[in-house]
């Protein structure tokens, strides 16, 4: 049985034929149905507009689940259920005429989640035409990022929504924010003495997050050019990931609660001035280069490429925050595009003991290490020193993990994945997990300050060649404390 009370709504997806909502969201609705998490009245709305396609949208839609669904977990009962809730209507977002048929759908009783998988630029119009059709009053609205692409479009856009819906039913979608292991960070932070009671500046040296992405482009050239690996992808998910590191505990688990702790930790980043940028931050675009032994083209050089373009396909960054608890630890971000391997984790470096008693030839294993793994394995591992086994190896020490490992631990459970998650709460009407307007404006904020260095300094990415780490100055970035990144090969 769930432990989660199942509520009725209709789910209408505003662009239900594009690539997040064929690849991400309806494979998550339909494990979700697999999983009896929607309620037997709940329908789902696949909005498109008509486009001429030769495949019937619904056909499209099944062939799509199909691809999407691994094999094992295709149950053709469940997919007959899940087929009963789902209609197609045929609307153009930004014609008020259309809504009429929407909401003779709906009804005057559920609750309507609308997930705008869609541009940015027609939010404000679908929250229109939505207002004008009667539904606004028991709409809950889900923005898909980015939402705008510097502080001040993305204040435009969450005002043009706010003029038809309180910020209580805006839920602005980062999906990082519904992955296991991050969920496991409240509990992992603030159940656990152990390490609640060291979570500080006394005890930590030093924080890594990476996010590291074994993909180019893949087809998403016209977005990401303007867009950059530090829009894309820092001011969302490397951002979120340091604010539920760093931010203070929290009064309760009520969303608020725990926004407004984030909130303070973005505040309190330090701004990376236009002359600090050289030994901060690093930018990088790849070149040609191998994955997995195949050759592949540079960022210049892919379809549809601008080969003057100077978007930056890798970031790395130092980023210390200006409070009591982390005063003097710095933050070490990168995350990049054509890496090595996907691979996000999270690595807490604990300080060494004060006093040394071991061999002066191991003082470089003193050291412990919390390691998260987001991505692909997810779990947990607490780096430990022991003595090595045997009768002559005295008081030889080794390195071992404490280790939990999600697939293998919950050996009986799927891991879901994050959309599912995000998606169940918000037709539970739980904002937990999304993020407020202050957060997307604190973030942006900061970026800004570096898109505009950027732009004042005129420095050109650095190349790093595909399959490699990023480039040689990420290193020399951390190098230049005396570190390295943790786990490269």
């Amino acid at each position: 049985m769930p432990e989660v009370r199942v509520l009725p709504c209709t789910l209408a997806l505003f662009g239900a034929l594009g690539d997040l909502a064929l690849r991400k969201l309806l494979p998550a609705l339909y494990q979700l149905d697999r999983e009896d998490l929607l309620h037997r009245d709940t329908r789902i709305l696949a909005l498109a507009r008509d486009d001429g396609a030769s495949e019937e949208p619904l056909a499209t839609i099944e062939r799509r689940l199909r691809q999407a669904v691994p094999a094992k977990e295709w149950d053709e009962a469940v997919w007959a259920r899940f087929q009963s809730r789902l209609y197609h209507l045929s609307m153009d977002f930004l014609d008020a005429g259309s809504y009429q048929a929407l909401a003779e759908l709906v009804g005057e009783e559920k609750t309507l989640v609308a997930y705008f998988a869609t541009a940015a630029s027609v939010f404000g119009g679908i929250c229109e035409n939505l207002a004008a059709a009667g539904l606004a009053e028991r709409t809950r609205v889900v923005l898909e990022k980015p939402i705008g692409h510097d502080l001040e479009s993305s204040r435009a856009v969450n005002d043009a929504v706010a003029r038809f819906f309180p910020e209580n039913r805006i839920y602005r979608i980062d999906h990082y924010l519904g992955k296991e292991t991050v969920q496991n960070l409240i509990a992992l932070r603030f159940a656990n003495s152990l390490f609640e009671t060291q979570w500080n500046q006394n005890h930590i040296s030093h924080v890594e997050i990476t996010v590291a992405e074994k993909v180019g482009i893949e087809g998403r050239w016209g977005y990401f050019d303007k867009a950059g690996q530090l829009r894309d992808m820092v001011q969302n998910h490397l951002l979120q990931l340091l604010c539920l590191i760093a931010m203070d505990p929290p009064a309760d688990l009520t969303a608020d609660s725990i926004r407004d702790e984030k909130v303070k930790v973005l505040r309190a980043l330090e701004p990376i001035a236009p002359e600090q940028l050289a030994t901060r931050v690093v930018r990088g675009q790849y070149t040609a280069g191998y994955i997995d032994g195949k050759a592949v083209p540079g960022y210049l050089s892919e379809e549809n490429a601008n080969p003057n373009s100077d978007a930056e396909t890798f970031v790395a960054l130092r980023v210390d925050i200006r409070n009591w608890r982390w005063s003097g630890v710095p933050f070490y971000l990168r995350t990049g595009k054509r890496m090595p391997q996907k691979h996000s984790q999270i690595v807490i470096h604990f300080k060494e003991p004060p006093h040394y008693i071991f061999a002066p030839e191991q003082r470089s294993l003193i050291s412990n290490r919390l390691i998260i793994r987001l991505q692909p394995d997810e779990g947990i591992a607490l780096q430990v020193m022991t003595k090595d086994q045997g009768l002559g190896k005295g008081m030889q020490l080794r390195t071992g993990p404490l280790q939990l490992n999600f697939s293998e631990t919950f050996q009986t459970a799927r891991t879901p994945d994050a959309y599912e998650r995000l998606l169940l709460e918000v037709t539970q009407g739980n904002q937990n997990l999304f993020v407020r307007k202050d957060e997307i404006e604190a973030a942006w904020k900061w970026c800004d300050g570096l898109i505009d260095g950027w732009g004042r300094l005129g420095e050109e990415p650095k190349p790093y060649p595909a399959g490699s780490w990023g480039p040689q100055a990420s290193v020399a970035l951390i190098a230049r404390d005396g570190r390295d990144w943790y786990g490269d090969l």
